[in-house]
């Protein structure tokens, strides 16, 4: 009998798995485009259980699993409150008998960690309060795509400590990045999870309120919203504190010539990143939004045992 897999956070790939994924990641979008997407997931099911909006994830997985030749049902917080209307254990015990792979995007962790530990079928964290795995693989492939490499390489996030950044955080420690996390210290990751995360890691982790040593000589440059869904009522005060994180003209003369610059959107343009920075020749935030797509097809074929 084979072991389950789930993706729940970066700890649960090797830099290897890693490694692997993210050139198959790029084969499997050049085999799509050529219309020769393989389709492991033929006569399979999926529950994309969503309790927070969505466009990219939502969009990206049921496309994937229908080009993964499978068929995918979408859920909202209505039809299953975890933990409300049923147990977490009973939902899990449920769902897994009727689907082959669940994909979920709630609150809590420690709701996805439950329903894994009940579940039969693989499930795939698509964001929580916590961590965004999904979106950090797919935005590795695209710095593979363009610089050729995910190691060796100074990527810079500015901005709100937020599940980005705890994802980029866990990626470092794998693989030999050197992040520097750009933010004040009312808003920094946390300095436990970091110090957790990076017990025996590859890579360094460097968190400082200088937003041009953040970014000085960086190849990728990156940043999100600065109030994440849920605490838009923040947004204001936010805004107060990260202006100088903000990615502009001025602030990424300081990072290399040809630095990326990322966004996993949806952005707020003139907060935390500007329209001439959106549009700028080096940005590649749309060749992220195009990758979810691809990206998380591998993922869901690595769970399903099809790599």
């Amino acid at each position: 009998m084979t072991t389950k897999r789930d993706f729940l956070s970066f700890a649960d790939l090797s830099r290897a798995d890693y490694l692997h994924l993210i050139d198959h990641s790029i084969r499997l979008k050049d085999q799509t485009r050529a219309g020769v997407c393989p389709q492991p997931l033929f006569g399979k099911s999926a529950a994309l259980i969503f309790h927070k909006p969505s466009l990219r994830t939502r969009i990206s997985f049921e496309v994937g699993v229908r080009q993964l030749g499978g068929t995918g049902f979408f859920i909202t917080d209505k039809e299953i409150e975890l933990g409300k209307r049923e147990t977490i254990a009973d939902v899990a015990r449920v769902i897994s008998r009727y689907v082959d792979l669940v994909v979920i995007r709630t609150f809590k962790q420690s709701d996805i960690v439950e329903l894994a530990q009940w579940s039969d079928a693989p499930v795939i964290n698509a964001l929580t309060d916590l961590l965004h795995p999904c979106q950090v693989f797919c935005d590795l492939m695209t710095i593979k795509e363009k610089l050729g490499t995910v190691e060796g390489l100074k990527i810079t996030y500015l901005g709100d400590g937020n599940n980005m950044t705890r994802s980029w955080i866990e990626a470092a420690r794998l693989l030999d990045i050197d992040l520097w996390v750009g933010t004040r210290p009312e808003t920094d990751p946390g300095k436990e999870f970091i110090a957790d995360v990076m017990k025996g890691g590859k890579g360094k982790v460097t968190v400082t309120s200088d937003p041009i040593a953040a970014v000085k000589n960086a190849d990728v440059v990156y940043t999100d919203v600065w109030a994440s869904m849920g605490e838009k009522d923040k947004a204001d005060e936010r805004a107060s504190l990260l202006v100088p994180y903000q990615i502009n003209a001025g602030l990424m003369s300081h990072a290399k010539k040809e630095c990326l610059i990322m966004h996993c959107l949806p952005a707020e343009r003139g907060r935390e990143i500007t329209d001439e920075m959106m549009e700028h020749k080096n940005s590649v935030v749309f060749d992220e939004a195009e990758n979810r797509l691809h990206g998380q097809k591998s993922i869901m074929m690595w769970c399903m045992g099809a790599i």
